[in-house]
């Protein structure tokens, strides 16, 4: 189907907006998008309106003039601004003004590289006018009450520290619709005292706003993205605790959270210019003061209302209910999984499922629990906090054929020591004393020595074990080593009911001869 402006004349009004923006010095393209045409219709209104601007006036009838007629005079300004000298080098002047180049750069660049003649001047009339074009206002955007709350950072005043002056950072957020503000002066802007001025700041209006829009903080976002930023892990979490949002403006975009941006020059103007402090402490109690004696009593200039009381009468009703406790504090670092399925966390073992073996993970620990995380940020382990040097298991992390040792415990493989014998048994029992945890691990290793060798030589050398105050498994295999088998003829050399050998050498001297002791081969009959 054809477009519309090739199947009818375009209405006077449309024609004007075309030459007015083309005199503006708009682009046929830009013309024909903004006011959807084809850049052909655009292209040729436009050199309609140059030909009657240079068609020569007509003389009037029956004029006896001579003289030749002169040309029509064009409004002063137009020809100027629709025939630059710059027009035909337009696109390395765009892209170099993108670029953030000066009209007196951009100057230098066409003469030394395009063989630019015109002036100086008249680059800077087309960068202005590229300025012009490039400017468009910002929306002014009002919210519903309890919608959104705007924070930033800025400078508080000095605090004097040991007699000298330092400078600590101020925190503010402001609810968009009321203008109700919360500041707090903080050391640092660390993750942690970012989530507690926040915290404070919901505690002190009673409520939580469905969003929270902030800049670009270290202390929130670990990478920034406008369409899909990325927070920090901490701070996602507690957004999830207090069932609220966080949206990071654009970076370098001060405009996306100009109430803020406002609020908190209007902290460090009215309240903290000129003042000095004793204590972190002290400058907190004035601002608490200030944002309820001055702050809130004010006229907005923009809604023209007092801001305590549209807070108090319309948007302090609107905000979300706080949770019944506090955001708890935790720490959390990566972890790699052991061989035997367990992470190390402050000289305590946790066991995680077997598949992430050589793996690494996400620990998150607080006062009483252990929560273990994949790198998708699923929980896979939860376990009760345990002392250094003890372990936390959880059967389900344990592959099948071992779990029935782990569920017998230290106490079913003392038992079956006491079995083998009377030493192995208090041999075992005072080597669980000496070693501690690892003592688990050698009573398997002496179960295992009773598959191997006799009871009575594992007696005997638990006895020598324990005379000897040895409480390591390879010494206990060194004595069994050193016992050897038992000599056959012990037996005989002591027993009372058998006589020596010696009292029968006159009786059978045949037996100790030499044919006996060396006989000769025999023979067949």
């Amino acid at each position: 189907m054809p477009h519309k402006d090739a199947m009818n004349q375009l209405k006077m009004s449309q024609q004007q907006s075309i030459i007015t923006l083309w005199q503006h010095g708009w682009s046929f393209r830009r013309i024909a998008r903004e006011l959807q045409l084809r850049r052909e219709t655009v292209s040729k209104y436009v050199r309609q309106h140059e030909a009657e601007v240079s068609k020569p006036a007509k003389v009037p009838a029956g004029s006896t003039g001579v003289a030749e007629p002169e040309p029509a005079k064009v409004p002063a300004g137009i020809l100027a601004r629709s025939r630059s000298q710059c027009e035909p080098w337009r696109a390395a002047l765009e892209q170099g003004w993108q670029a953030g180049l000066s009209a007196q750069r951009l100057y230098q660049d066409l003469v030394v590289g395009q063989q630019y003649a015109g002036s100086y001047d008249a680059v800077k009339r087309f960068v202005r006018r590229l300025s012009a074009q490039a400017e468009r206002p910002f929306v002014r955007m009002e919210v519903e009450p309890g919608a959104e709350a705007q924070v930033d950072f800025g400078l508080g005043a000095w605090v004097l520290v040991d007699g000298k002056r330092k400078r600590p950072h101020l925190f503010r957020m402001v609810l968009s619709h009321s203008r109700k503000g919360y500041s707090e002066v903080v050391w640092r802007q660390t993750t942690e005292s970012f989530i507690r001025c926040l915290e404070n700041a919901f505690r002190f209006f009673g409520g939580v706003p469905k969003t929270l829009v902030i800049d670009n903080l270290r202390a929130a976002v670990t990478r920034a993205d406008w369409f899909d930023p990325e927070l920090n892990a901490k701070v996602a979490e507690f957004c999830r605790h207090y069932g609220t949002a966080m949206l990071p403006t654009r970076p370098a975009m001060p405009q996306h959270k100009g109430k803020i941006e406002a609020g908190v020059k209007f902290a460090q103007n009215n309240a903290l210019k000129g003042r000095s402090f004793a204590s972190l402490a002290e400058q907190n109690l004035f601002l608490t003061e200030w944002e309820s004696g001055v702050a809130d009593t004010r006229i907005h200039g923009t809604t023209r209302q007092q801001v305590g009381k549209v807070f108090n009468e319309v948007e302090r009703r609107q905000l979300s209910p706080l949770p019944a406790g506090l955001f708890p504090v935790f720490e959390e670092a990566p972890r790699t999984v052991h061989q035997d399925g367990y992470i190390e966390l402050q000289r305590a073992y946790y066991s995680v499922p077997p598949e992430y073996v050589g793996r690494q993970v996400w620990a998150r620990w607080e006062s009483r629990l252990v929560r273990v995380f994949n790198q998708r940020r699923e929980v896979i382990a939860v376990h009760v906090r345990v002392e250094p040097g003890k372990f936390a298991t959880d059967l389900n992390h344990v592959h099948s054929p071992y779990r029935r040792i782990i569920e017998h415990g230290q106490a079913y493989l003392l038992d079956r020591a006491r079995l083998i014998g009377a030493h192995t048994g208090s041999w075992a029992e005072a080597m669980v004393q000496q070693r501690g945890p690892i003592g688990t691990r050698v009573l398997h290793g002496l179960l295992s020595l009773a598959q191997k060798h006799p009871v009575k030589a594992l007696e005997s050398a638990a006895e020598k074990a324990l005379h000897h105050g040895t409480w390591r498994l390879r010494d206990l295999r060194d004595l069994l080593e050193q016992a050897g088998p038992a000599p056959q003829l012990d037996f005989l050399e002591t027993h009372p009911l058998i006589r020596n050998l010696d009292t029968y050498r006159d009786c059978v001297p045949d037996c100790f001869a030499s044919s006996t002791l060396n006989p000769e081969p025999a023979t067949s009959l």
